[in-house]
């Protein structure tokens, strides 16, 4: 075994063993990070986000029609995403020239530190950025903002005048995170210009809630009971407690305006083991079922269940795979939603 398998089946360990909270869960530093920048101004300051970019999106680029976001999971190597991401371009069969691949890495401080980063770098406490929270370094923006800032630059007509699709995927931890973007994002205010804004969001361990129901045994939507976990319903598995960044709507019309939006959701078929060491077993999510392929359907049956006409998403079982990100992202169903390639049956 190599020592990036070694090191990652340690960090994963850690994870396990590490309490719920994404403040608390040690990480390791990164390898790497990422060598292109993004500028990203508040209120209270100036920063840079780094990201990996196929091509230089600073300049135009009139044959760009698609762009396609990877967000990584929690141990924050966005290059191993980024390679996936140029797997799945390549596999796809798409004119590379037509198809911007962009993978953001969310760092954390223990990163910042490691590799002696500048102060203005965006770095976030621990795991902190999954849940949307505002970053420790730089300026205190909220990791969804940043993903709002990526869109923006991209519906930039004087850079990308031809862009029609933007993506955004993840697995795993990446997926969680897309998954309570997909609730916060601005980013469908596009449509008037011509952009479509779609998701790929596949195996995470759990999804935020927009009311305190919960799967039943039978996995069908039920009133969960608060005395089994008290904090089922708090985000970022329900609406209570949620980040500034959406405290400005409720959960009512935050719902109304996810279930609008194009989700592809994804889960392996073999990716049901309730003892996976990446697999949060917290109360809250373990209120959603027992392990990854009962969640991923618990969760679409409940927003099947409330919106039996209006909903805009979809949702596959890709056969033959666990918890392996390269092969999801890199799946027909995959493919089929990020660059519109082939289709994805039952």
């Amino acid at each position: 075994m190599d020592f990036n398998v070694l090191r990652g089946l340690a960090m994963s360990i850690a994870l396990v063993v590490a309490p719920a909270s994404g403040l608390a869960r040690p990480v390791q530093p990164v390898d790497a990070i990422a060598d292109a920048r993004m500028a990203v101004d508040s209120t209270q300051g100036h920063a840079q986000f780094p990201l990996y970019l196929s091509g230089d999106w600073n300049v135009p680029q009139p044959g760009v029609q698609r762009a396609v976001i990877v967000v990584h999971g929690r141990l924050r190597n966005a290059d191993t995403y980024f390679r996936t991401a140029q797997r799945a371009r390549e596999r796809s069969g798409v004119d590379p020239a037509s198809t911007l691949l962009i993978a953001p890495q969310f760092l954390s401080t223990a990163d910042v530190r490691a590799h002696h980063a500048p102060g203005d770098l965006l770095s976030w406490h621990g795991n902190a950025w999954m849940a949307g929270e505002n970053a420790a370094s730089g300026v205190p923006v909220s990791s969804y903002a940043v993903l709002d800032d990526i869109a923006r630059h991209l519906a930039d007509r004087r850079l990308f005048p031809n862009l029609k699709t933007i993506v955004f995927a993840g697995h795993s931890g990446g997926a969680q995170v897309l998954q309570r973007y997909a609730i916060a994002s601005r980013a469908d205010a596009f449509a008037t210009e011509g952009i479509d804004v779609r998701f790929v969001v596949a195996s995470p361990s759990s999804y935020a809630y927009f009311d305190a129901q919960r799967p039943d045994a039978s996995g069908a939507p039920a009133a969960f009971d608060a005395a089994r976990c008290a904090g089922f319903d708090r985000w970022k598995y329900g609406m209570e407690n949620r980040p500034a960044f959406i405290g400005d709507r409720t959960p009512a019309q935050l719902e109304a305006d996810y279930v609008k939006r194009r989700i592809a959701y994804l889960v392996g078929g073999d990716d049901d083991d309730p003892a996976s060491v990446s697999l949060d077993k917290s109360c809250a999510a373990q209120a959603q079922g027992t392990q990854r392929v009962a969640r991923a359907e618990g969760f679409f049956r409940y927003l099947q269940t409330r919106h039996p006409d209006g909903l805009n998403q979809t949702f596959h079982i890709v056969p033959g795979v666990g918890h392996d990100g390269a092969r999801m992202l890199t799946s027909a169903c995959a493919l089929a939603t990020m660059f519109d390639t082939g289709n994805c049956g039952r």
